[in-house]
C-alpha cells in the first residue's frame, strides 16, 4: 500500500483522536467543577456541564465539542485535494470525529451523545446546513425546554436538509449523505432513554440544576 493511498487512513484516525478528547470532563476539571459523569444524565456533553451551575464551563464545552468536529472536516476540505482526500475523506473523517465523541479512546469508550460535535461537523461541511441545523434545535429548545427533543428534532432534518437542498450545490456528495445520515441514526440510539423519558414525562428540562 503506498503513501498516498494511506492518507484517507490517516486523516480519519486524527480525527478519531480528536474526536475522543472529551471536553466535558476537561473543562469541568479545568473550571474545578465535579466530573459530569458523576451528576444529572452523567453525560459528559455540555447540556450537563450547565447543570452544575457554570454556565461559563457549559459554553466553552460546547465549543470545544463543536470545533472537534468542525476542524478536521474542513483541513480536509482546504487542504486535501492534493493528497487525494475527495468528498469520501470529508465523509469519513467527519463521521470518525464524531465516533470519537461518542466512543472516546482516551476515556473507556464512555463518551458523550455528540449532539455538538455531529453540529460542527456539519457546519464544517456547509455553514449554511450548520445554520439550518442549528436553528432547528434552537427554536425546538426555546419551545419546549427539552434539550434532548430539540436533539432529536435537529438529528431528523439533518439528512432532510441535506437532501433536499441545493442539488447543484458544491457540498452534495452521496458519502456525505450517508455520513449525515449515520449521525443521525446514532444519536437517536444515544438519545434512547431521554426518548423514553420524553414519552413518560420525566425528562428534565434545560436549565435545572444537578441532583
Amino acid at each position: 500500500m503506498s503513501i498516498t493511498t494511506m492518507y484517507p487512513l490517516f486523516a480519519t484516525l486524527a480525527a478519531y483522536l480528536l474526536g475522543s478528547l472529551s471536553f466535558a470532563v476537561i473543562v469541568s476539571h479545568t473550571f474545578g467543577l465535579n466530573d459530569p459523569r458523576t451528576y444529572g444524565s452523567k453525560n459528559p456533553g455540555a447540556t450537563n456541564v450547565l447543570r452544575s451551575g457554570s454556565k461559563a464551563a457549559a459554553i466553552v464545552t460546547l465549543l470545544l465539542d463543536a470545533a472537534k468536529g468542525w476542524l478536521p472536516v474542513v483541513l480536509v476540505r482546504w487542504y486535501g485535494k492534493p493528497y487525494g482526500l475527495e468528498d469520501g475523506s470529508v465523509a469519513l473523517v467527519g463521521l470518525a470525529a464524531f465516533a470519537g465523541h461518542l466512543f472516546p479512546v482516551f476515556f473507556r469508550f464512555a463518551g458523550g451523545k455528540g449532539v455538538a460535535t455531529a453540529l460542527g461537523v456539519l457546519v464544517g461541511i456547509s455553514w449554511i446546513l450548520g445554520l439550518a441545523v442549528g436553528a432547528t434545535w434552537l427554536l425546538v429548545a426555546y419551545f419546549f425546554r427539552f434539550s434532548s427533543l430539540a436533539s432529536l428534532a435537529a438529528a431528523g432534518f439533518a439528512p432532510v436538509y441535506y437532501l433536499f437542498g441545493d442539488g447543484e450545490a458544491w457540498y452534495m456528495n452521496k458519502w456525505i449523505l450517508v455520513s449525515v445520515a449515520i449521525m443521525a441514526a446514532l444519536l437517536f440510539w444515544r438519545h434512547a432513554e431521554n426518548i423514553n423519558r420524553l414519552v413518560k414525562g420525566t425528562e428534565s428540562k434545560l436549565g435545572a440544576k444537578k441532583a
